[in-house]
């Protein structure tokens, strides 16, 4: 069995020390090395034929933050979910605090002191937070004894680490940042000190990430061990003590993050250098392709989400929105993309789009040239018990390509023209009789992107293209969304991430409340004041539009 070698913090010399040792000269005893609290030795997992993890070792020492990084299906995910009992390892070994543990499944792991947040949140929507906490972990078989304990340790919790989360609101109520919350809190409520998580921030707003970045800080400093995986370098440099890197299944390097640069993490992730900006010439915009007039959405509730927005978009540019979440921009991808109903007028090419009858719907508008990458990939991108190939056919069934005749479709050329898309973007591992539910988030999102951005579309609509999508994939992503806009493509874009906003964007359009409330030029406006305006602060200021 080999042993994953680490890369160890470069040794200092101290100015008392020479190279030559003295008889009865006294030295001081090196520091003692931080205790372990967890230590994983040669883990190996396999699916069928794809090695997950291959022959892993990592050490990680308590009372620090510990990041994992690597591309989309390096295994990241796999290893943590044996630490949690998720998996069982084919062989290696797990210590906890020193000592060889067995943990085969999420209790084992609970009672080991071993808490999970995972990237999608494990929480029951119409529940309480109070009920939420407390789910598995009854005392008794009355319940109230259990809530008044939970609701007093919980307000212990939320004022010691900032959490603060109203106890008795609904799940459903809260924003994404609030309910990861509660997962930290359902986790610190079971005493747990390692603390696991899976791409923390990929739904959070800068605002609600900069909050959890305290947070873990504070528990950091209360002697709890984090464990964070993440594709964002950025979070690496800020928040990390050390750093581990997987690619493909094995560990190559863990390095101390204040010896190492975003440049070098990127390298060791994807084997190769990557560029960390986006490449790209000065738009050359021509006819309008998009113009909405006065486009107004209404909830369930008949509340007003979009409030009289107008824009236009050329071929040739790409238009971005920013904007915290949860201000609008859903709700306009879902209009333009046939998904909700509006009001108002909307033109593809001079041509004025249904807005509210039979052919108002996706179909109609993939029809008329617009394709549509979704914010959420799992319940608007995917079926996810379907196969990655039928995912791939969604919206696209009719195509004559994926025809055998008047009556059936071609199952084997959209299989084919499966794997040529999943070899185009990588997607890991490229097999199209995978239910999308068994691929990561990433990959996942690589199979919505290379669907709709394959189909040389006049009009792209995408969401939070590269959300949870690792570096090489972000950098590919990026030049296909390019690639687009230089063959004379209208591209409308929406990222929570500020700077892909601002690296792609020929234009910035910002929204807050449904509005928008300002246009700026990329190359003339800033962080700070595209975050007053994304605050709702009056566009005071003139930028170019």
């Amino acid at each position: 069995m080999t042993t994953c070698q680490t890369t160890p913090a470069r040794p200092r010399r101290s100015k008392h020390m020479s190279g030559n040792t003295e008889p009865g000269r006294q030295f001081a005893a090196a520091p003692a090395s931080p205790p372990l609290a967890i230590e994983l030795r040669g883990i190996s997992k396999a699916f069928g034929s794809v090695q997950a993890n291959k022959d892993i070792s990592i050490q990680v020492a308590r009372g620090t933050i510990h990041g994992i990084i690597g591309e989309n299906g390096a295994g990241k995910s796999t290893l943590m979910s044996i630490l949690y009992g998720f998996y069982k390892a084919d062989s290696g070994e797990i210590l906890i605090g020193g000592k060889a543990v067995t943990i085969p499944d999420s209790q084992a792991a609970i009672a080991a002191g071993i808490g999970m947040v995972f990237q999608h949140f494990k929480l029951v929507q119409n529940f309480t937070v109070l009920e939420n906490v407390i789910l598995g972990a009854e005392e008794g078989r009355l319940l109230t004894p259990s809530l008044d304990k939970a609701r007093r340790v919980l307000g212990e919790l939320s004022r010691e680490y900032e959490l603060d989360v109203d106890p008795d609101a609904l799940i459903e109520d809260l924003s994404v940042g609030h309910q990861q919350r509660v997962e930290i809190l359902k986790a610190l409520y079971r005493q747990a000190d390692i603390l696991i998580l899976d791409e923390p921030t990929g739904v959070l707003t800068p605002a609600e990430a900069d909050h959890l970045f305290r947070i873990l800080r504070g528990l950091k400093a209360q002697g709890k061990t984090i464990m964070l995986i993440t594709h964002k370098l950025r979070e690496i440099m800020e928040i990390t003590d050390r750093v581990s890197v997987m690619r493909r299944g094995e560990m190559v390097a863990t390095v101390e993050t204040d010896a190492t640069s975003p440049e070098d993490l990127a390298e060791l992730m994807v084997g190769r250098k990557v560029l960390l900006h986006v490449e790209k010439k000065p738009s050359n915009p021509g006819a309008v392709v998009l113009e909405v007039e006065n486009l107004r959405v209404r909830d369930d509730d008949k509340i007003e989400r979009l409030k009289g927005v107008s824009l236009t978009i050329r071929a040739g540019e790409i238009l971005g929105i920013a904007g915290v979440a949860g201000n609008g921009q859903s709700e306009l991808l879902e209009a333009l993309g046939g998904i909700a109903r509006a009001t108002g007028v909307v033109r593809m090419n001079g041509v004025e789009l249904d807005l509210t009858g039979r052919h108002s719907d996706g179909q109609s508008r993939r029809a008329q040239g617009i394709a549509h990458v979704p914010e959420d990939r799992q319940s608007r991108g995917l079926i996810m018990d379907f196969t990655a190939w039928e995912n791939v056919a969604f919206g696209y069934h009719n195509a004559p390509e994926y025809q055998k005749n008047a009556l059936f479709m071609d199952n084997d050329a959209i299989k084919a023209d499966t794997v040529r898309k999943m070899e185009r973007f990588d997607v890991r591992p490229p097999i199209p009789t995978l239910a999308a539910k068994s691929f990561s988030g990433g990959n996942q999102q690589k199979i919505v992107v290379a669907r709709e951005m394959e189909r040389n579309p006049d009009l792209l609509l995408v969401g939070q293209p590269t959300r949870g999508v690792d570096i090489g994939a972000i950098e590919f992503i990026h030049k296909q969304i390019v690639a687009l806009r230089d063959a004379g493509k209208a591209i409308l874009l929406v990222s929570v991430e500020l700077d892909e906003i601002m690296s792609l964007s020929d234009r910035i359009a910002v929204m807050f409340d449904g509005q928008i409330m300002g246009m700026r030029d990329p190359a003339t406006t800033n962080e700070r004041e595209l975050g007053l305006l994304m605050a709702g602060v009056a566009d005071a200021v003139k930028g170019a539009a």
